[in-house]
């Protein structure tokens, strides 16, 4: 990493921090106020970096008991044929219960698929595609998490583009990447974590079994139609799947809040339509990502330990959307894309309270283990959203030094992570230094999120990241 970089990307951030502060501190009628219109560019001709962003998001619903209504928004749509995915675990729980109950009182007519993988692979995508091409569906209900959302996500995606082969809409490097231009079915996401934020977004992500890391599928279109929120049912959660889901969604904001602005992303593109979903951080993905912050410090402890606290889950459920928003648009950098390895190598590791018939290692841990070790290397870029983002979680930066903004945001993760009992490091869930090297190369396809780290690494920083992640505590 070159010294003289770092300073010239540092000082580009705190140009851009600069014009946040002076839009909060501007005239806040639309009328008059001007401020920030196309950060550090007035326009796309000619640039190597971006100087617009846009937002894309499902309509969200959320209620107590809104899930009755799944029903009335299918009539409404006219469809005649509906697909609704869950796993086998749920297919026996109140959520998906509720769903069918209202898809038969409003005369809908349903097939259930409830073979989705937790943790979904690309042999598992390819069954549920392969269930959704034989079915002629309309429209989708996906009721679940982010793993039952996303194989949804991905069976309306195929199912619309029977032609298609499967690597034509994966990510490159490890497929095509190509553009989805075709008409999607409706699809309904009813979410039972509070972590994924999969109902808001236009990702699908899998673990290629091949190549043995997690790769996905990104694009506007793929997004559900509508989220339907229903508070109630994340009090399903066993204790370790809350803490879990609790960790993706802290990480999703703090990895969205502190990623590359969205005019220091290269390249520009040369048409709106190949513009990607992670554009970097930006003006108002910042407002969802750091309102999820404050969310999760008051709410997301108290939402573990005790699973009758209604107030804590049911905020913690707007929190895991709040960041979704945020992140959807933001795009999220290290701690996911070296979590993808970490997940996609497991060997015998099996999380408490998931049960699967499979070594996992659930995907919010996989994010956080390594998040100590990442903004500790990243706070250097953005120092005082480092600082910030720990003060929102509960430490007192009041006599802090900037130099040592990820020293405190890394101790503040820790203290978060020990309380809520999570596994210490990544020895703890069956690496050693010896998986290093493998760790990295499953880390290195993941440009989609890595770019978007407001810090250029290298293979050697890679490398230590990991090493410093292997003990927490």
């Amino acid at each position: 990493f070159v010294p003289h970089l770092a300073a010239s990307m540092a000082a580009r951030r705190r140009v851009y921090d600069l014009l946040h502060q002076l839009q909060r501190a501007a005239c806040r009628c639309p009328t008059h106020s001007h401020t920030y219109s196309q950060g550090l560019g007035n326009t796309g001709s000619g640039k190597t970096t971006d100087y617009a962003f846009e937002m894309a998001v499902s309509n969200i619903r959320f209620g107590q008991n809104v899930t009755q209504e799944v029903g009335m928004d299918l009539q409404n749509m006219g469809v005649k044929n509906v697909c609704v995915m869950t796993d086998k675990n749920l297919s026996q729980l109140p959520p998906v219960t509720s769903v069918m109950n209202s898809l038969v009182k409003s005369g809908v007519k349903f097939k259930m698929y409830n073979a989705v993988r937790v943790e979904p692979t690309d042999k598992s995508f390819r069954d549920a595609i392969e269930f959704a091409r034989k079915g002629g569906f309309d429209a989708f209900v996906a009721v679940g998490g982010g793993s039952v959302i996303d194989t949804c996500k991905a069976a309306n995606l195929y199912s619309s583009s029977p032609e298609s082969d499967f690597l034509d809409y994966v990510n490159a490097p490890v497929g095509k990447g190509k553009i989805v231009n075709v008409p999607l079915k409706p699809l309904i996401a009813v979410p039972t974590t509070a972590g994924t934020g999969s109902e808001t977004t236009g990702v699908a992500i899998f673990d290629f079994e091949d190549l043995k890391t997690k790769t996905g599928i990104a694009s506007r279109m793929i997004k559900p139609t509508l989220g339907i929120i229903d508070p109630l049912h994340t009090l399903h959660m066993p204790e370790r799947v809350a803490a879990n889901s609790g960790f993706d969604v802290l990480c999703h904001a703090l990895e969205s809040y502190t990623a590359l602005p969205f005019n220091m992303r290269s390249p520009c593109p040369s048409n709106p339509a190949t513009r990607p979903a992670y554009q970097g951080s930006n003006p108002i993905s910042d407002v969802w990502a750091k309102h999820a912050l404050y969310i999760v410090a008051k709410y997301f402890k108290r939402a573990v330990r005790n699973p009758e606290d209604r107030e804590a889950s049911f905020s913690m459920h707007l929190a895991s959307a709040f960041a979704g928003i945020g992140f959807g648009n933001a795009g999220v950098h290290l701690c996911h894309g070296m979590s993808y390895p970490i997940a996609g190598l497991v060997k015998t590791y099996k999380a408490k309270d998931y049960n699967v018939d499979h070594p996992i290692v659930p995907h919010g841990l996989s994010v956080v283990l390594t998040s100590p070790a990442v903004f500790t290397f990243t706070a250097s870029m953005c120092p005082e959203r480092h600082l910030e983002a720990a003060e929102i979680l509960g430490a007192d930066i009041r006599t802090a030094k900037v130099r040592d903004a990820g020293l405190i945001l890394a101790d503040t993760l820790r203290k978060f992570m020990f309380d809520l009992n999570v596994d210490d490091g990544l020895n703890a869930v069956g690496y050693s230094k010896a998986d290093i090297p493998d760790l990295v190369k499953g880390t290195l396809p993941q440009e989609r999120v890595t770019k978007l780290s407001p810090r250029s690494h290298t293979e050697e920083d890679l490398t230590a990241l990991f090493e410093a992640s292997m003990k927490i505590y």
